[in-house]
């Protein structure tokens, strides 16, 4: 009876992948070998690695090889591996932190054999009264994202329906400049949950003059910037500003460089109404 359930449940399983490949556009297949032990492990390393249309994962207990398919457009192997290393599985590029790995349960703790770990935080290399080339760049991938949201901020401080889009526009060109390679593990973990949000709510703001349009838009945008640079270093304090009167009395949020209220929902009509909330450094 018991060979029986484990058939169907193989077959399910196949039928799924099968299912899931066909689903996923310009596809890319790579085999990488990741680490585990047994069928819990099978388990999650293909839910890690698996997105729903973008990738799936197919791994071999015996062999430990795994299949990665994958839409090239949206995802790369890395992005695959960082996720899977996440949920505390090596492979032959990246190591799973050690509080992940010990996390697993004893009967998947396998012997570890990778060599590069994978950390929120690059290694630093020292250089002399300067930052790394590592560091700079960086840094750099989001602040130009961040400093479009901020001038799109102030153009709807304005009540500048114009302004405001242009700006849209400018935040639209540098989500789409960030080269997702280059960021934290952290930070890159959070980039992919918001980048197709940003994007939307972006253009939803860059494609109208209306101001009321593009102030809904900008809650939700906000949302995710938040999110965002949560997790990302920043070398100034960035304020967390709530205003309770905006989204018809439900209250919305916004980020700010400085701590003095200036309400991008209501502008000159309700200018200082709100306050600061949270102070993130």
């Amino acid at each position: 009876m018991n060979s029986v359930k484990k058939t169907v449940m193989v077959t399910v399983l196949l039928l799924s992948i099968v299912t899931s490949n066909a689903q996923i556009k310009n596809t890319t297949t790579d085999t990488v070998k990741i680490f585990g032990n047994c069928g819990m492990c099978e388990t999650a390393i293909e839910k890690a690695g698996t997105i729903n249309k973008v990738a799936a994962v197919d791994w071999n207990v015996d062999t430990k090889i795994a299949t990665l398919t994958y839409d090239k457009n949206k995802t790369n192997q890395d992005e695959i591996l960082k996720r899977i290393a996440l949920a505390g599985y090596d492979s032959e590029k990246f190591l799973a932190p050690d509080k992940a790995y010990s996390n697993l349960p004893g009967c998947c703790q396998y012997d570890r054999e990778a060599k590069v770990a994978v950390k929120s935080e690059a290694p630093k290399m020292e250089m002399s009264n300067t930052v790394t080339v590592t560091e700079t760049q960086k840094t750099n991938q989001l602040q130009l994202v961040f400093d479009s949201y901020f001038e799109l901020k102030d153009a709807l401080v304005k009540t500048d329906g114009n302004s405001a889009s242009v700006k849209a526009k400018t935040l639209l060109t540098a989500l789409n400049n960030v080269k997702m390679d280059k960021l934290e593990m952290e930070v890159h973990m959070v980039w992919m949950k918001v980048l197709n949000d940003l994007k939307e709510h972006s253009k939803h703001i860059a494609d109208t003059k209306d101001i009321k349009h593009q102030r809904d838009h900008f809650m939700d945008l906000s949302k995710n910037i938040y999110d965002l640079i949560k997790v990302s270093k920043q070398e100034t304090p960035t304020y967390y500003q709530h205003c309770p009167m905006a989204n018809d009395g439900k209250g919305a949020d916004w980020l700010s460089k400085e701590n003095a209220i200036k309400n991008p929902y209501y502008g000159s009509q309700m200018l200082t109404c709100g306050k600061t909330i949270e102070t993130i450094k």
